[in-house]
């Protein structure tokens, strides 16, 4: 029977690992597999496929709704209308809202992303008799496991 396992990388994993060895079960019948960390930055703006659920021209579209109302009401004053004028300020309050986005995504964001600073996780692998899984599978609950799966 094997028992896979996942851990955040900290000591709860150590603590049950050597509960494991404690319980019988043989250290070379313990695998610990840390996964890397993400190296690359994630993409800003999405694909056809993948969405990160942001979007980056909210702000953009209420700006331009505001900026267009303005740009029209003060073009009935100005020499090339109230049409072209509110054209052009819905151009300015978009691209002035697209770039707050932008703003607040590639700097804001990012820097409380860092902050955060989540270390990756560890999948443990346990090959063990049949009688010792449910032994097995309690020592790594009782250890915060943030999930546990068995195969027969």
């Amino acid at each position: 029977m094997q028992l896979f396992s996942v851990f955040d990388n900290d000591a709860h994993i150590e603590m049950a690992i050597s509960t494991l060895e404690k319980e019988g079960i043989k250290k070379e019948s313990i695998y610990a597999i840390p996964l890397d960390k993400r190296m690359e930055e994630r993409k800003l703006f999405d694909s056809l496929h993948t969405s990160d659920g942001t979007s980056l021209i909210d702000i953009g579209a209420a700006l331009a709704t505001a900026f267009a109302v303005a740009g029209t009401s003060i073009g009935f004053e100005l020499a090339w209308g109230p049409i072209w004028w509110g054209l052009i300020a819905a151009f300015i309050g978009f691209v002035l809202g697209f770039v707050i986005r932008l703003f607040t995504e590639k700097v804001i964001k990012k820097r409380k992303r860092l902050l955060k600073g989540k270390k990756p996780e560890v999948i443990l692998i346990i090959d063990c008799k049949e009688e010792q899984g449910e032994l097995v599978e309690n020592i790594l609950w009782e250890h915060l496991a943030l999930g546990v799966g068995k195969v027969e």
